[in-house]
């Protein structure tokens, strides 16, 4: 490792919005300051005052047990987490407030209240209960993007069975192994769900993976699609039958802070997925304090995160943070562009949206297929948009900011990870000033820095390697079975700090630029170069909509740089096109940055949370075969491709 050369500049700033500003949580920069300054001063009273906001069975001991990397927040305090999401809004002001919107792809909508949602959550825990499940046991769920899905995690969280969700796109091969690592007892799944108007067969994928998943003893159905399945007796049961004969009372378990809430897999760059574990107390403190002072959320609103519950945002930003503020939460089963290219702006006129979170890869998809699309539907009522994911390109939140916001709604652009469990670096949108392609400040308690490969901290404006230096409420407690591998992974390149995997910047005013994953950083002619930067360079010509960069091996440079490059619709790729980039990287950032080679593609290789798996390029780039994992692999189709232009 050594250290980041960090070549993007960018000066464009939007101060919070006035009348936004005036009805916000939080209301100014000073505001914000003093309260940063007290929880990094003193985080332990800071985040015991905070755990006041939720409902405890038991008071902890002290707030925080640091043995690092092993942490414990809230030690000995007992509480459930769907009792705070649920419980307390029904027996409250709430039980008639809607919890959850959902639209299926094909069109149809049901509204649940907090009551209903209550009854659902009751009845489901007393299935598993009926099949056998206990506190501590593993669940798979294996789900369409319906309020079922939502419904099973929280049912799981009322026994104190720990949840293990996995993305309805993956693979029986992906369930297979993360049932196996979990050692799971049950699944819940559905017979299908429906993607671009196909059916997705989860339950024919959920069959092949139980072939080789000794541990698993049931498999409970929700009827979605209605196709034919086959149910094997004794093992696979109805998910609407046994509701049916259950009962809608069942008091919420007591469970300790630490008790696992959930196992997530995250797939590693090579080999074996890593299965993060969360523990319940500080999780769900922070997920649920990020989510009102983040998106600023207000009993009024409607709340869309776009993510699947597969993945972690949609477990801490569609399903556990919204209902712990007794929130309305949307919900969408199917894909941004069925039928058409304005499905998304179609939900959000017709259920008036007011807050909408999505990823730069939809963001980016959105301005390829056009403005024509967005433009077709009222958008007055959101207020805030938001992206996570990955960072976003300054021209795509820009573009984002006029075309979605109307020039009107501040956009925050939030960093975090799987492995952090909340978002911590973030504007508040009624206190901090918003520069395109940064995620600003950190949020409260949190305490970033950018490093050289000596773990020293660089000056403004250096890259290096971003890290965490104290622990934080909802921080991964290990990784499912194998301690060491959490230490190996996160732990040992600076000794007793977090280190992210991510290259970042910190500008004059304390900024933070993400760079992008340092495995994706390339050397080239000694300067070590972001791949983030380029692609935003690539991406701020107005006939680019996406790109990927990536370094081949060149004998006289170490590297060259490599760009996968999808044109804006209605562009031709051709070599005058080629050069035209080429300049334009040149003018953007300088000589050092001149692209190699610019390869034309109409699709990149994504995962199915719409990360772009620069790995896979990497070896086309190289000539090389693909190795490695790539079950999270959306569209195997883009990836054949590619290798055809190849040869």
């Amino acid at each position: 490792m050594s250290d980041i050369d960090s070549v993007l500049k960018e000066a464009r700033v939007f101060p919070p919005p006035p009348e936004f500003q005036k009805k916000a949580h939080i209301k100014s920069l000073d505001e914000y300051r003093a309260l940063y300054k007290r929880s990094v001063e003193d985080p332990e009273g800071f985040w015991a005052e905070q755990a006041a906001t939720l409902e405890w069975t038991r008071k902890w001991d002290r707030a925080l047990e640091w043995n690092a990397p092993f942490a414990k927040w809230f030690v000995n305090g007992a509480l459930n987490l769907s009792a705070n999401c649920l419980d307390r809004h029904v027996a409250g002001p709430r039980p008639d407030k809607t919890a959850i919107i959902w639209e299926g792809e094909p069109g149809e909508v049901r509204r649940l209240t907090y009551a209903e949602l209550l009854r659902e959550v009751c009845r489901f825990a007393n299935v598993l209960k009926g099949l056998g499940v206990k506190k501590g046991d593993r669940v798979g769920i294996y789900m369409p993007m319906i309020p079922e899905a939502a419904a099973a995690m929280l049912a799981c969280t009322r026994i104190g069975a720990t949840h293990n969700v996995v993305f309805g796109g993956f693979s029986a091969e992906a369930v297979r192994d993360r049932m196996n690592d979990s050692e799971a007892k049950l699944i819940v799944t559905a017979d299908g769900g429906y993607r671009r108007g196909a059916v997705v067969p989860l339950k024919a994928n959920v069959d092949a993976a139980l072939a080789a998943c000794p541990t698993v003893k049931h498999v409970v159905v929700v009827k979605r699609t209605g196709q034919d399945v086959p149910m094997q007796a004794g093992r696979d049961v109805w998910w609407h039958e046994q509701m049916e004969k259950a009962s809608a009372e069942c008091a919420p378990e007591p469970l300790d802070s630490e008790h696992p809430l959930f196992i997530l897999y995250t797939s590693g760059t090579t080999g074996k997925p890593k299965g993060v574990v969360h523990s319940t107390g500080g999780y769900l403190l922070q997920v649920a304090l990020t989510t009102k002072y983040v998106f600023d959320l207000k009993d009024e609103d409607v709340y869309w995160c776009t993510a699947d519950i597969g993945w972690v945002t949609g477990h801490s930003y569609v399903v556990y943070g919204p209902l712990c503020n007794g929130g309305t939460t949307l919900m969408y089963e199917g894909a941004p562009n069925h039928p058409g290219p304005d499905r998304f702006w179609s939900i959000v006129e017709r259920h008036k949206a007011t807050i909408f979170y999505t990823a730069p890869t939809a963001i980016r998809a959105f301005l390829r297929w056009g403005d024509q699309w967005p433009k077709k539907h009222d958008l007055t009522s959101l207020r805030l948009l938001g992206t996570v994911g990955e960072p976003i390109n300054p021209e795509a939140w820009m573009w984002y900011r006029r075309v979605i916001g109307g020039d009107r709604c501040p956009i925050v652009d939030t960093w975090w990870q799987t492995e952090t469990g909340a978002i911590m670096i973030t504007p508040l949108p009624g206190a901090i000033p918003t520069k395109p392609g940064s995620g600003t400040l950190p949020f409260f308690g949190v305490v970033p820095e950018v490093v050289d490969k000596d773990g020293q901290p660089v000056g403004p404006e250096a890259g290096g390697y971003l890290v965490i230096q104290k622990p934080w409420p909802s921080m991964l407690r290990t990784i499912y079975g194998d301690p060491e591998r959490y230490v190996e992974q996160y732990w040992k390149r600076f000794p007793g700090i977090y280190f992210t995997g991510d290259g970042a910047r910190k500008d004059k005013d304390g900024y933070f630029w993400i760079m992008g994953r340092v495995d994706d950083v390339i050397n080239v002619a000694g300067h070590r170069l972001g791949t983030m930067e380029i692609e935003s360079a690539l991406v701020s010509h107005p006939k680019v909509a996406e790109a990927a960069v990536v370094g081949r091996p060149d004998e006289l440079k170490g590297s060259a740089l490599v760009c996968f490059v999808t044109p804006r619709s209605g562009t031709t790729a051709d070599e005058a096109l080629r050069t035209e980039l080429k300049g334009h990287v040149v003018k953007e950032i300088g000589a050092l940055a001149r692209p190699d080679d610019i390869r034309f593609t109409e699709a990149l290789p994504k995962t199915r949370s719409g990360k772009i798996m620069r790995r896979l390029l990497r070896d086309i780039a190289a000539g090389k075969a693909t190795v490695g994992d790539t079950t999270t692999l959306e569209d195997y189709s883009v990836l054949a491709k590619l290798r055809e232009e190849e040869e």
